[in-house]
């Protein structure tokens, strides 16, 4: 089954570098206008519950069936949300959380691990309904940390969470395959002629 895992478009905390999370930052009127309809259909397209998913999948597939599965929101960031790293320089709660390479637990939040688990088991229900349900292609729009851990678990070849940044607007064209196993077949860009993907 042909598979499209997008991350969505541009908010203005993306632009701020800021940590937004679970926090429903919506899309900016520039991450809007830098999206276009994507150039393949899809009859459903599964989303995360926030509203930069939401309205991302809206542009690019404006005549499917939406889905919204909670369990592919972004990490939550708990106390980090809405600030950037510039600005948590001296948080010593930030410091030691960077320092774990970014694996350990965040006040008010998620470790990697539960939130990678989360979006893993979440992902797993979503592709074995689909499989059973026939060869249609499917496409999820998610977020950058949902796209990663989705990557770095099943796909092949095999990488790092961290290798496997998608831009706003981005991400890939899989081949899915129980297991799950995705089998990466090539980039894809659902911005306008110019604009950044």
């Amino acid at each position: 089954m042909k598979l499209y895992l997008l991350r969505h478009g541009e908010t203005s905390w993306n632009v701020q570098g800021r940590y937004q999370g679970v926090s429903d930052i919506p899309l900016s009127p520039e991450g809007m206008a830098a999206l276009r309809p994507a150039d393949f259909a899809v009859g459903t397209v599964i989303v995360s519950p926030l509203a930069r998913a939401r309205q991302t999948a809206q542009i690019l597939f404006p005549k499917a069936a939406q889905e919204v599965e909670p369990g592919l929101q972004e990490m939550n960031f708990g106390r980090f949300e809405g600030r950037t790293a510039q600005e948590m320089e001296e948080d010593a709660a930030y410091r030691a959380w960077v320092d774990s390479g970014c694996m350990g637990p965040v006040p008010g939040g998620e470790s990697m691990a539960e939130f990678s688990g989360r979006v893993c088991s979440a992902f797993s229900r979503v592709l074995d309904k689909a499989l059973s349900q026939g060869p249609d292609p499917l496409a999820i729009v998610a977020h950058g940390g949902t796209l990663m851990a989705v990557m770095e678990r099943y796909a092949a070849p095999r990488r790092g969470y961290f290798a496997w940044q998608a831009p706003n607007g981005g991400g890939w064209l899989l081949e899915a395959e129980p297991g799950p196993c995705l089998r990466v077949l090539h980039p894809v860009c659902c911005a306008k002629d110019g604009a950044p993907c």
